[in-house]
């Protein structure tokens, strides 16, 4: 028995066929999910915690939470409790990106996007100037 997805026609740019990633599974709607991260994100101290809604800008997510950490020590507590509870709730992330010796750790949940920086890192990035045109759900101080 031959597999569909290999015995298929060798893509245009010569890669190998892959499977498609299944997508996290979570029933949670995606402002939901997000909610539930700024909670888990003011659990961990985490400073001026945004929550944008992109669901009319870009296909990307439909939300981006971002929050700052002051220290490297604090950007890994933020992110790793916000992994730690959801894995608990049965929300697996995408991906993880950044590290806290970088000052930025992206947490993908598929629908939501989690920007945890450092102050500076979050000065120089300006998302929240980038995505403008986003709605803004909720920001704790």
């Amino acid at each position: 028995m031959t597999d569909p997805v290999h015995a298929a026609a060798p893509r245009p740019d010569g890669l190998p066929h892959r499977e498609a990633a299944a997508p996290p599974s979570t029933d949670r709607a995606p402002l939901d999910l997000a909610r539930r991260i700024v909670e888990l994100a003011e659990d961990k101290k985490a400073a001026d915690i945004v929550l944008l809604d992109l669901g009319e800008l870009t296909t990307l997510a439909d939300a981006f939470v971002i929050c700052s950490g002051g220290s490297e020590r604090q950007i890994a507590a933020i992110a790793d409790g916000i992994l730690e509870a959801l894995r608990d709730e049965g929300t697996k992330p995408i991906g993880r990106e950044g590290t806290p010796e970088s000052h930025w750790v992206l947490l993908d949940y598929g629908s939501v996007i989690v920007h945890v920086f450092t102050p500076p890192e979050r000065d120089y990035y300006q998302l929240e100037r980038h995505w403008s045109g986003a709605r803004t759900v909720l920001r704790v101080q």
